[in-house]
């Protein structure tokens, strides 16, 4: 019986034989293929004899199921890499080696073990962790306030919030808080390309902060005039240089960490892309630095320059939001006793301290003049920065108080130079009956205050301010040529500090509207008796026809017209020739003397 159906002897035997196990085929105690032993039925022998003559494809086992080819064909499909290159990466492993296999594997070619994924694998990335989505969120929280508070300061150059005035320019705090927010765009930018270098930087900017933190609180004058608002900026930054630092180092952790579970080890090479993030964000942070670097040295010439004591006093004005810096010099009386007007000098362009301080100690030596006084203006020399917007109107009434605070009551002899003469115009408008008289040195007229509100100059202003806390010119000044405290505060060098330059920037921003409607209305209600004396330069009567014809016009802002002089070959500053501050000095006896 070798085909068909097996005897019911076979059934019976096989029946009470155990199922061989899986893969294995039933055993049998034959030696040779030839041999057939006696002790076994007939059915083993013919399945024996026929399982000897075939030669087996493939091992099968005898029991499996529907379940366990389903696992089996599941495993198959979930294994990323089981391809015929795997079985033939399987074959070359098992391979013997030779003169061609490689001592190291090749790290950028080879697959990774199975189950892990590649390094440039989207999966393998630090937002996997909580934590850092974490700190990625709360850098979007400091960026969001930290712009918030540079537009405040921002609007605050143009127009002063309440609460918010820095009794300095104020450009400080500006500058701070663009390099907080600047710190934080560069960390969200390259958030997940931390850099060693970014970390180096990051701690020194934040020690060059924190120098910066001790001077500004330690010294007396530059906490007095940085206020709570700069105080404020530069300990903000410095939270968000720690900020930066503590971010870098906790995403190349956070990135080390899913390397290593992901792929099995911590990738040590960047992509082209990675690299050039590192080196965008490392110009940008050493930009930083040079800047902080810049700001430090700036901020200890601020801490030299406030050793230099005012020559007169500074006095509370505006119920006590800032201070005018007044000085005032000589004998109220002559020799017989009789009291003698007061010269109230008012400056131009530049302090008064830089023009005209000289010009008039010698005219009291001279005897042209026994006493005189002079205020700086909101921001300029030894005052205070006052709120925007300033008028000429605004700096008048500040003068008023200023003096009214020093006892100081006139009678008054007004003399003032270029666009200082506007503000003696307002203040002998509004002290009428305590002025005995105007002398005008080439005033400026307010139909050309057009000029000086052109938006090209306020933005070139604005531009000045907020590089001005670098220091670039006042450094290379105080090193190479030889500038000392006082050139800073009142002399040549005067006019690039930020405080001089926010001065300038407020009376740009108002000249047009609110000075000019001050100075219009100053000419109705001009008492018309005053003494007045104009003295123009020659050389800008010469150059401008116009000029010559708003000089006339000056001429009639009283019926008291004593003098029109025309200084041939004298300059702006008329005083700066000797037949300038001969006239002027000659001009100023005759209103004092009352001839």
């Amino acid at each position: 019986m070798w085909e068909g159906s097996p005897s019911p002897d076979c059934r019976a035997d096989s029946s009470l034989s155990p199922p061989p196990s899986r893969g294995e085929f039933p055993h049998t105690t034959t030696t040779s293929p030839g041999s057939v032993p006696t002790d076994l039925p007939a059915c083993t022998v013919t399945v024996c004899s026929q399982a000897s003559r075939q030669k087996p494809a493939a091992t099968m086992p005898l029991f499996s199921s529907k379940q366990g080819d389903h696992e089996e064909r599941r495993q198959g499909q979930n294994r990323p890499h089981a391809t015929a290159v795997d079985d033939d990466d399987d074959d070359a492993r098992q391979a013997p080696p030779d003169e061609h296999t490689r001592l190291l594997p090749n790290r950028v070619d080879s697959t990774p073990p199975r189950g892990m994924l590649t390094p440039d694998d989207p999966a393998v990335s630090p937002y996997n962790l909580w934590s850092i989505r974490i700190l990625r969120y709360l850098t979007l929280l400091f960026t969001t306030i930290t712009f918030a508070w540079w537009v405040v300061l921002l609007v605050s150059a143009f127009a002063t919030p309440p609460g918010l005035h820095t009794r300095g320019s104020g450009f400080f705090a500006f500058s701070y808080t663009s390099l907080a927010l600047a710190s934080l765009l560069f960390t969200l930018v390259f958030f997940g390309v931390p850099s060693k270098a970014v970390r180096i930087l990051a701690i020194v900017m934040a020690f060059l902060l924190l120098l910066d933190m001790i001077l500004l609180l330690c010294v007396q004058q530059t906490r007095y005039e940085e206020g709570w608002v700069g105080i404020v900026s530069v300990i903000w930054v410095l939270l968000m240089s720690l900020w930066t630092l503590i971010t870098d180092r906790a995403v190349k952790w956070g990135k080390e960490e899913e390397e290593e579970r992901l792929t099995g080890r911590a990738e040590t090479r960047r992509t082209l892309t990675e690299w050039l993030a590192v080196l965008l964000s490392t110009i940008g942070y050493s930009v930083m630095v040079v800047a902080v670097v810049l700001i430090t040295l700036t901020i200890i010439l601020r801490a030299l320059d406030a050793g230099v004591a005012p020559p007169g006093k500074l006095y509370q004005v505006d119920n006590g939001k800032y201070r005018i810096h007044v000085y005032c010099h000589g004998n109220e009386t002559d020799a017989n006793g009789h009291k003698l007007p007061t010269v109230l000098f008012e400056a131009g362009e530049r302090p008064f301290e830089e023009q005209l301080w000289s010009f008039a100690d010698n005219a009291i030596k001279n005897g042209s003049i026994s006493r005189y006084c002079f205020a700086d203006r909101p921001g300029i020399a030894w005052s205070d920065t006052a709120p925007s917007p300033l008028s000429a109107g605004f700096a008048v009434d500040v003068l008023s108080e200023a003096l009214a605070e020093a006892g100081e009551q006139g009678p008054w002899i007004l003399a003032s130079a270029g666009i200082g003469s506007l503000y003696s115009r307002v203040f002998s408008s509004r002290h009428g009956h305590e002025v005995k008289g105007l002398l005008l040195i080439n005033p400026l007229h307010e139909d050309f205050l057009g000029a000086v509100a052109r938006p090209g100059r306020g933005f070139l202003l604005w531009l000045r301010g907020i590089i001005s806390p670098l220091g670039l010119d006042r450094l290379t000044g105080a090193i190479f040529r030889g500038r000392t405290n006082r050139d800073r505060i009142y002399g040549r060098a005067s006019q690039q500090s930020g405080k001089f330059i926010f001065a300038q920037l407020q009376e740009s921003l108002v000249a047009d509207s609110f000075t000019k409607r001050d100075v219009r209305s100053s000419r109705q209600i001009q008492q018309r008796d005053t003494p007045l004396i104009v003295v123009s330069s020659g050389k800008e009567v010469k150059r401008s026809r116009a000029w010559e014809e708003k000089q006339r016009d000056l001429t009639e802002l009283t019926d008291e017209l004593r003098h029109w002089d025309i200084v041939n070959g004298a300059p702006h500053r008329v005083w700066e020739t000797l037949e300038g501050r001969q006239q002027i000095e000659k001009r100023l006896r005759q209103l004092v003397q009352g001839g």
